[in-house]
C-alpha cells in the first residue's frame, strides 16, 4: 500500500477536514511516526495484508470482520498477485472476487468498488507468472461488466499498462517509489470521480505494455536491417507450451517514418495468439506486425517495441526478424 503516500497528500485527503477518511486495520508501512492521524502527512490506514491470497481470504471468510471494523463506502482492490504466483486458476480468482464483492454489498448495499487490472510480474523464480497475469487481466473487464450494478458499481482501473517491472519494482514484483507513484496516478482519477458521485466509464482496453525483464533468450545473429529499419527480438519469458516475445523497431535512417512493418519467421511451428502495440497476423510460419495508430511515426534514431504471446511444441528457437519503414 505504498501508493497511499502519493495518492492522498494534497489530493483527496487533508488534515483540516478529512472527507473522505481512509480506513483499514493496517496502518501504512511507510507512514512515519506519530501513529495514524493528523500528526502525519497523510491518512495511512489501509486493509493491505502482505502475502495474502484473495482465494484464501474468500475461502476463509475473512473479509466480513474487516468490513465490520471499518465500514467503508469505497473499496480499492488490487488483489491476486500472490494467487498468480501460487498458480491459482483465473476462474478461481474471479470466483473469489465475486464472493468478496457480495460480502462488500452485504456490508454496504451502496458500496463503490474499484478493481485493478494488476501490475505485471517478472520474478526470476516464476517465468510463467507474466502470462498468468495477462490471462487474469484479460478476464477482469468481462467479470466486472457481469457483476456491476447501478447501486453498487464496479470500475476497472488499469494498473498494468505502462508499468515496467524493470523500473517500477525493486524485485520484478513489488513496487518501488516510482511504481507507487504510477499506481497512485492511476487510482486517483477513478477515485475522485466516484467520490464526486460519478461512475467512471471504463475506457476501451489498451493492449498491455509487457513487463520488462532480462531476456531469457538472446538473438543469435546481428539484427537485420533494410538500411533504415533495424529489428531485434528477445524472449521475455517461457513456460511449458508458451512464451512471451518482444520486438524492438529502430529507425536507423535520416528521415522520420510514417509507418513500419515487421516480419517474424518462426522455425519450429510457433504460433502467435495475442499481441500488443502492433496489429499482428500470421500465415504459416510468418507473422507480420504493423504499427498501430500512435506508434508508426519514428524520428531518426527513434525506437518502439511490440510484444506478443505465442505457443510452441518441441522447441522454441528465436525467430528471424526483419522490418521496413513507410
Amino acid at each position: 500500500m505504498g501508493y497511499s503516500a502519493t495518492l492522498f497528500p494534497d489530493r483527496v485527503t487533508t488534515c483540516a477536514a478529512r472527507p473522505p477518511g481512509v480506513v483499514g486495520d493496517s496502518p501504512d508501512r511507510q507512514a512515519a511516526p506519530p501513529p495514524q492521524g493528523c500528526g502525519q502527512p497523510y491518512d495511512g490506514d489501509n486493509e493491505g495484508h502482505g502475502g495474502a491470497l484473495v482465494t484464501t481470504v474468500a475461502e476463509q471468510n475473512q473479509l466480513p470482520a474487516w468490513l465490520a471494523a471499518t465500514r467503508p463506502d469505497v473499496v480499492l482492490m488490487h488483489f491476486g498477485t500472490n494467487d498468480v504466483w501460487s498458480n491459482r486458476a483465473t476462474s478461481t480468482i474471479l470466483a473469489a472476487y465475486s464472493r468478496l464483492v457480495d460480502q462488500m454489498r452485504a456490508s454496504n448495499p451502496n458500496m463503490r468498488i474499484l478493481v485493478a487490472k494488476i501490475i505485471p510480474m517478472a520474478p526470476s523464480t516464476c517465468p510463467e507468472c507474466g502470462q498468468r497475469v495477462v490471462a487474469l487481466n484479460d478476464a477482469i473487464p468481462g467479470w466486472a461488466a457481469s457483476k456491476t450494478t447501478a447501486q453498487s458499481p464496479i470500475v476497472v482501473v488499469d494498473q498494468w499498462t505502462g508499468f515496467s517491472t524493470a523500473t517500477d519494482t525493486y524485485d520484478g514484483v513489488h513496487p518501488n517509489a516510482a511504481g507507487d507513484q504510477k499506481m497512485a496516478d492511476r487510482w486517483y482519477p477513478a477515485l475522485t470521480a466516484v467520490l464526486d458521485g460519478v461512475t467512471p466509464t471504463t475506457p476501451p482496453t489498451t493492449p498491455p505494455t509487457p513487463p520488462t525483464r532480462t531476456p531469457t533468450e538472446s538473438p543469435g545473429t546481428t539484427p537485420p536491417t533494410d538500411g533504415s529499419c533495424v529489428a531485434s527480438y528477445r524472449t521475455i519469458g517461457q513456460w511449458q507450451g508458451g512464451f512471451q516475445g518482444e520486438v524492438s523497431i529502430r529507425n536507423a535512417g535520416t528521415t522520420a517514418s510514417r509507418s513500419w512493418t515487421a516480419q517474424l519467421t518462426f522455425g519450429a511451428g510457433q504460433q502467435v495468439s495475442q499481441g500488443w502495440n502492433a496489429e499482428i497476423t500470421q500465415t504459416g510460419t510468418v507473422a507480420t506486425a504493423r504499427n498501430v495508430g500512435w506508434n508508426g511515426t519514428l524520428a531518426p534514431g527513434g525506437t518502439t517495441t511490440f510484444g506478443f504471446i505465442g505457443s510452441w511444441t518441441g522447441s522454441n528457437p528465436a525467430p528471424a526478424v526483419s522490418c521496413t519503414l513507410g
